[in-house]
């Protein structure tokens, strides 16, 4: 079972933008399809609701609040129970899902996010589910750092941040030049 996978449709949750039935839909990749075809309008409340409690979590273990994290992932374990199956085309296909079949949309998907982020936890910490430290930015991430040092959800905001953070100092150390020196007599050109 690819728990890692489970617990990165957490991250997918928690970074998703949830105006409307559709951009729920978008949630849910290919292999997902039958998913993004049963989603109904039922189901967009829910999935907020579980995006902002997963939240949460994110912020909780980013800040080393590691009770309050196992607290609200043991909630919603429990508001998501996992039922697992055995699912497959083929005896060469055989493979563990946390819901039956028969579960919502909401139910499956919540569920094996759960799940996955609770065994992520157990297994690497909760100083190991991050929150973009770029400003502008707040996505999750789930850090797979050899040394536990990641900062930024994705290369393009660690660059971005880096570039602003490099232009600010370039403007500090110009602001410091103009402060420092001396003023020049003008002489009038003739």
């Amino acid at each position: 079972m690819n728990f890692d996978a489970y617990a990165r449709t957490g991250v997918d949750l928690v970074n998703a933008r949830l105006d409307d039935l559709d951009d729920l839909r978008a949630l849910f990749p290919d292999e997902n399809a039958w998913m993004r075809d049963e989603v109904a309008d039922r189901d967009l409340a829910i999935f907020r609701r579980a995006q902002k409690r997963l939240r949460d979590v994110f912020d909780y273990g980013t800040s080393g609040r590691d009770i309050e994290a196992v607290a609200e992932l043991n909630a919603l374990l429990e508001a998501y129970p996992v039922q697992p199956r055995i699912s497959g085309h083929d005896s060469s296909d055989w493979h563990m899902h946390v819901t039956s079949r028969g579960a919502s949309v909401s139910a499956e998907y919540l569920a094996g996010a759960v799940w996955g982020l609770s065994v992520w936890l157990c297994q690497y910490g909760s100083a190991r589910f991050g929150v973009c430290a770029d400003e502008r930015c707040g996505n999750v991430y789930l850090d797979t750092s050899s040394n536990c040092c990641r900062r930024f959800c994705s290369e393009r905001c660690a660059t971005r941040s880096h570039v602003a953070a490099h232009r600010a100092r370039k403007r500090a150390a110009i602001g410091e030049q103009q402060v420092t020196a001396p003023a020049k007599a003008l002489t009038p050109v003739s």
